[in-house]
């Protein structure tokens, strides 16, 4: 397990665990009562971290390489239904971008996500989950297969943003996701989103437009990371937790905005503290939302998606 700089005193107790419980392995000496001491000053520690963290902390947290990545949901939700389908059909498959057929308690999806590396080798491979513009029109090649063949989508949204080099804006990426948005605002079949680690700028709205949103807990969702509002508004990445206030990306604030439409708990500790559990808790929250949605006419859905988004900014002084 590897800990961020506030979980540290985590850190140092776990270790006093362990070795206590050694100790007492190689020796006749009962720790027992020192063990259960230990754990129980552990559990409150935890308690008083988790449930006190600030905007940045959970930014932190959502980068955590720990935590699972976009496949790990697909392959834990879907086992052996999922199959992946490749390229735009113009360009070539973009690997920051995955997609493909599977089913979810019973029920098919057409599921589509950003996709991070988990070592330096499959990080370069996946470009960081930064997709080019073919990532975004394979995306919308699937979607719109599945609209096709009648079949819901569900879209899982973990990247830094879209690939900003060059070749990419060479390429027409603000058209693509601009596309994207236009095509998902009027697709025929629920559209079920989740933010499963980072959702930044376009690069998360160009598979980001659904009729049900969900955030996992410790995810952020905002126009821009807390290190590049920083060097923009003060010339220097050091106020990176002022600007992560400031933009109210945290999942509680998109709630409060109702930018979202709710918001997954996690175990305590975040995702990666217990994998099985989020697996779990996700796969009730996407049968939950397609329930919600599996009834209506293409009319209604079209309709309420559109009166959603249309909604979204409107204030009253």
């Amino acid at each position: 397990m590897e800990y961020l700089d506030f979980e540290l005193p985590i850190k140092e107790l776990e270790e006093q665990l362990e070795k206590c419980v050694i100790i007492g392995k190689e020796s006749d000496v009962d720790v027992s009562p020192t063990c259960k001491e230990i754990n129980k000053k552990l559990e409150q520690t935890k308690k008083d971290i988790y449930k006190n963290l600030t905007a940045w902390q959970r930014v932190q947290l959502s980068r955590h390489p720990n935590r699972p990545y976009t496949l790990d949901y697909i392959r834990a939700i879907c086992g052996d239904t999922f199959l992946e389908l490749h390229g735009d059909r113009g360009f070539k498959d973009d690997k920051a971008m995955v997609g493909g057929l599977g089913k979810i308690n019973g029920q098919s999806f057409m599921i589509v996500g950003q996709q991070k590396g988990f070592n330096t080798k499959t990080r370069q491979y996946r470009n960081f989950g930064m997709a080019n513009p073919e990532g975004y029109r394979k995306a919308l090649r699937l979607m719109k297969m599945a609209e096709k063949f009648g079949i819901p989508v569900l879209t899982l949204v973990d990247t830094p943003g879209a690939y900003p080099g060059l070749e990419a804006e060479e390429r027409g990426q603000g058209e693509a996701i601009a596309r994207n948005i236009f095509e998902m605002v009027r697709l025929k079949v629920p559209i079920i989103t989740i933010i499963v680690g980072e959702g930044a700028s376009g690069g998360a709205l160009g598979i980001g437009v659904g009729d049900k949103v969900y955030m996992l807990e410790n995810t952020w969702y905002s126009v821009i990371s807390p290190e590049s509002c920083s060097s923009i508004l003060w010339k220097s990445w050091e106020y990176k937790e002022r600007a992560a206030d400031a933009l109210k990306l945290t999942s509680s604030d998109m709630k409060k905005q109702k930018l979202v439409d709710d918001v997954i708990p996690e175990p305590l500790g975040g995702a990666h503290y217990d994998r099985e559990t989020t697996f779990k808790t996700v796969a009730e929250y996407i049968t939950k939302g397609y329930n919600e949605l599996k009834d209506l006419s293409t009319a209604d859905l079209i309709a309420q998606r559109m009166d959603k988004y249309s909604n979204m900014g409107e204030y009253k002084e």
